[in-house]
């Protein structure tokens, strides 16, 4: 699971990406930003995997992930003049990510106000939605053209008219500029348009980057975005300095501040129900381990996020769930109680399953 960080040159972003990884990238008011994107791997928190461990006493328990990238900063021109925000090498690198999280600055910097104006952070949501929407438009414009033309010479086949309308479907969305309502597709329609990668398609949250003086006094703001995104309020020079003490230090100033949880946690926990994920599990003595689906995926498709030999030869998945070895204690206590199950091939897996996959190759 990749998601990028994305927005204005001075927004802070390097600063959340720093929170969030507990790196130490410069962000200082001088600093240029690089062409490559800054990357890392962040565990995802989930204290169900920490229960499992301690019960099972692995050798090794591996927690989720989720990459983190920090993509350069789009440029801004100086306050009143025109913003010119992507390049192609930029879109073609976002195109990476699964989804986007649009940071925007909403906090007071003399230096960085005098050179870029004042914080304008739904102006500046906006600013980028348009021109992810323009990047998209203009990739559906440019192949319905060489569509026409390839007709034109004779090539009329019913992949291109498949493909022609599908992406005239896309193209009248973005002629809407609402992401609200994505187009209705059929599967066939999906699956021709996989590979454009449309930005204005991907999920989206937005991230409110705030100073110690305006945080948590943002609900307006956050209210008007949820129409459309999912909203997330961060202190991120506070975050990104508590990011750095001790676990029981840090816990303290986010008491003081209001705020429940680690910049890390939240941001996972927004990207997995942004992105409709779910954790199932593996226990034993040799490792435990999460794993990570979209919810929704069968017992097959979580066998082949383990390997894909065990989706190939897939038998059966013998599963029972997290609440339920919680509330009895064993698994011993579970197969006198009849609590674990052998389910098939089309067994939806839910959030929190343990599964053991028996397989044939």
């Amino acid at each position: 699971m990749k998601i990028g960080l994305i927005g204005l040159k001075k927004s802070g972003k390097t600063t959340i990406f720093n929170a969030l990884t507990r790196m130490d990238i410069v962000t200082d008011q001088y600093s240029s930003a690089k062409d490559e994107p800054n990357v890392a791997v962040v565990h995802v928190a989930d204290p169900r995997i920490s229960r499992l461990s301690d019960m099972y006493h692995p050798k090794k328990t591996t927690c989720a992930t989720l990459e983190c990238i920090d993509f350069g900063g789009f440029r801004q021109e100086a306050a009143g003049e025109k913003k010119e925000v992507f390049s192609a090498s930029e879109l073609g690198l976002i195109k990476t990510a699964d989804a986007l999280a649009l940071v925007v600055r909403n906090f007071r910097d003399a230096i960085i106000d005098d050179t870029l104006g004042e914080p304008d952070p739904l102006s500046d949501v906006s600013g980028i939605v348009s021109e992810l929407i323009l990047a998209d438009l203009i990739l559906v414009e440019t192949r319905l053209e060489r569509i026409d033309y390839q007709m034109k010479r004779g090539q009329k086949n019913a992949v291109l008219e498949l493909e022609r309308e599908a992406l005239r479907k896309i193209a009248s969305f973005l002629d809407k500029g609402d992401l609200s309502e994505p187009p209705q597709l059929t599967p066939d329609e999906e699956k021709i348009l996989r590979g454009f990668r449309f930005l204005s398609l991907k999920p989206m949250l937005v991230i409110l980057n705030s100073d110690e003086d305006t945080f948590g006094r943002n609900a307006e703001f956050l209210s008007r975005i949820s129409e459309n995104f999912t909203g997330i309020e961060f202190a991120g020079r506070f975050e990104m300095e508590i990011s750095r003490l001790e676990e029981h230090e840090a816990v303290a100033f986010m008491e003081d501040m209001g705020i429940s949880a680690s910049a890390r946690d939240r941001l996972t926990m927004a990207a997995y129900e942004l992105l409709g994920y779910i954790s199932f599990f593996t226990v034993g003595e040799d490792e435990v381990r999460a794993w990570t689906i979209r919810r929704g995926d069968s017992a097959v498709g979580a066998a082949a996020a383990i390997h894909s030999d065990l989706a190939r030869g897939f038998i059966r998945a013998e599963c029972f769930s997290y609440d339920d070895l919680m509330a009895h204690g064993s698994e011993k206590a579970l197969k006198e109680k009849g609590l674990i199950r052998l389910e098939g091939k089309t067994y939806l897996v839910a959030d929190g399953d343990i599964l053991s996959i028996r397989f044939s190759v």
